[in-house]
């Protein structure tokens, strides 16, 4: 199986994804035997209990150097030293100094809402035709809710997935007043490209949390947070019926991997030229919260 690739976005090359625990990722998803085995524990809470807990134990401090240089972690971004950090969860969870992620100006633009891998989709409709051959992605699944799927069938996609290294936590990608998040319970399936493939129907099989933002500039706006293999908590920090400026941080993901997925109602968003070209290629575009995501048709 080959490794994923991607365009990173500073420098507009191809680029090839460093794989976290690597041999682990391609046994599970590219053996029979392993496959079997992956599917167990996606399907285990106990299994996702016991994981998290672990890496919520001091001892775990351990790894978090070794972590960092591996995957050339920027310390400087950081609110605090590494040393400060009670468990590898602790980390995993940090937060960033407000000057790490500029975000780009303008009522009429939207913001990357996470650091990660972006696939940007004009028309839902459209998805089947760029990556899931067997066309199993079903939005009424993702979504569960006949208003919502009606509402935002004929609208804009965007998924943004977060690698292990990345920073976990997600911000509000405009300016708006959210509703409550109400959670879907479901697996917990790994994301990452190994494992996924062309089976997106796992999008709509695994827990995840929905809520509805309301903007002036692009109507109303579905947030998703999806859960992956090991990451079973997904948290909010943000106060449904409140005004949040774009950037503004929305909740965070405990350790593991996960995706965030933001749904737009027809006409209401042009996506930047280069998430369009890479994602008609079907490249993942390696971006940073905050960056411009797209800008409003409606002004």
């Amino acid at each position: 199986m080959k490794k994923p690739q991607y365009i990173d976005r500073l420098t507009s090359r191809k680029v090839i994804e460093p794989v976290c625990y690597e041999k682990t990722m391609f046994f599970l998803y590219d053996s029979k035997i392993g496959r079997w085995i992956s599917r167990l524990l996606s399907r285990s809470p106990v299994f996702t209990r016991i994981y998290g807990w672990i890496q919520k134990q001091p001892w775990t401090r351990s790894k978090i150097v070794s972590f960092v240089n591996n995957h050339n972690i920027c310390t400087k971004e950081l609110k605090r030293p590494l040393s400060e950090f009670s468990s590898f969860n602790d980390f995993f969870t940090r937060e960033l100094l407000p000057t790490a992620r500029p975000v780009t100006p303008g009522k009429n633009v939207c913001v990357m809402p996470s650091d990660g891998f972006y696939l940007v989709y004009p028309n839902v409709a459209e998805f089947g035709e760029f990556v899931v051959k067997s066309k199993r992605f079903s939005l009424p699944k993702l979504l569960g809710d006949d208003a919502l799927v009606k509402k935002y069938d004929t609208g804009s996609m965007v998924f943004s997935r977060l690698a292990l290294f990345d920073y976990h936590r997600f911000h509000f990608p405009v300016d708006c007043v959210p509703g409550e998040a109400r959670c879907i319970n479901g697996y917990l399936f790994s994301v990452h490209p190994i494992a996924m493939k062309d089976n997106f129907i796992f999008f709509c099989e695994n827990k995840r949390m929905i809520t509805e933002l309301k903007t002036e500039s692009f109507g109303d706006v579905l947030y998703l947070e999806v859960g992956a293999l090991s990451v079973g908590s997904i948290i909010q920090t943000f106060t449904p019926g409140k005004k949040y400026s774009k950037g503004e941080e929305k909740g965070f993901f405990e350790f593991g991997g996960s995706t965030i997925i933001l749904l737009f109602q027809p006409n209401t968003i042009q996506f930047e030229v280069d998430l369009l070209k890479n994602s008609r290629m079907g490249l993942e575009t390696r971006c940073l919260m905050g960056q411009a995501l797209g800008r409003s048709l409606r002004e």
